[in-house]
């Protein structure tokens, strides 16, 4: 049996993505072995997040200044934009340094089943970025919502900026995958996209 305040602090991590109850309940107690070495600089670096981290006003990553230090920076200022679906795909691509230009974030893609619709991505913010814009990257997962979410923001911009060039990652075969383990879908994108 645990206190109110432990199940409580174990709900609350086990509220964050990825995290069930078993694994909220060993973090909780990492916490709480050594306050002090762990709780509280974990508390105070959520606390210093949360005064300090915000949403950048052009792209929507997040960062401490507003905006962020990727908008800021003027040599990115390149004529690109590459448009991911969330947060995590923009660090992923800042990861490998493949990308020097600009992103914006989406937000999320167009789903119906979830009840994701276009009025609920930031797609009328990424059409007033496309002034000076050479080219768009459409950075999205390969999935049916995915896709579909690429061909709307594609249509939008090619009506807005028809001269914004549009492109999208080639996708097919990883690197070591081994052909016999491929989906069936993934094989046939791979051999239409051949080049």
């Amino acid at each position: 049996m645990h206190s109110a305040e432990l199940e409580n602090l174990i709900k609350a991590i086990a509220r964050l993505p990825g995290v069930g109850a078993r694994g909220a309940r060993r973090i909780a107690l990492h916490l709480l072995r050594a306050p002090d070495k762990h709780l509280a600089p974990f508390m105070t670096a959520l606390q210093r997040a949360g005064e300090t981290i915000s949403v950048c006003k052009i792209c929507g990553n997040l960062d401490s200044q507003n905006p962020c230090s990727i908008c800021s920076d003027p040599s990115r200022a390149d004529g690109t934009i590459c448009v991911v679906a969330d947060i995590n795909d923009l660090w992923a691509f800042e990861r490998t340094g493949a990308h020097r230009g600009l992103y914006h974030v989406l937000g999320g893609v167009i789903s119906a089943l979830g009840g994701v619709s276009p009025d609920d991505l930031r797609m009328a913010e990424l059409l007033r970025r496309l002034d000076g814009v050479r080219e768009i990257i459409l950075a999205l997962p390969p999935t049916v919502d995915g896709q579909t979410t690429a061909h709307i923001v594609q249509q939008q911009i090619t009506a807005t900026a028809p001269d914004v060039a549009i492109t999208r990652l080639a996708v097919g075969i990883p690197i070591g995958g081994a052909i016999e383990y491929l989906d069936e879908g993934t094989l046939r994108l791979a051999v239409s996209t051949r080049r």
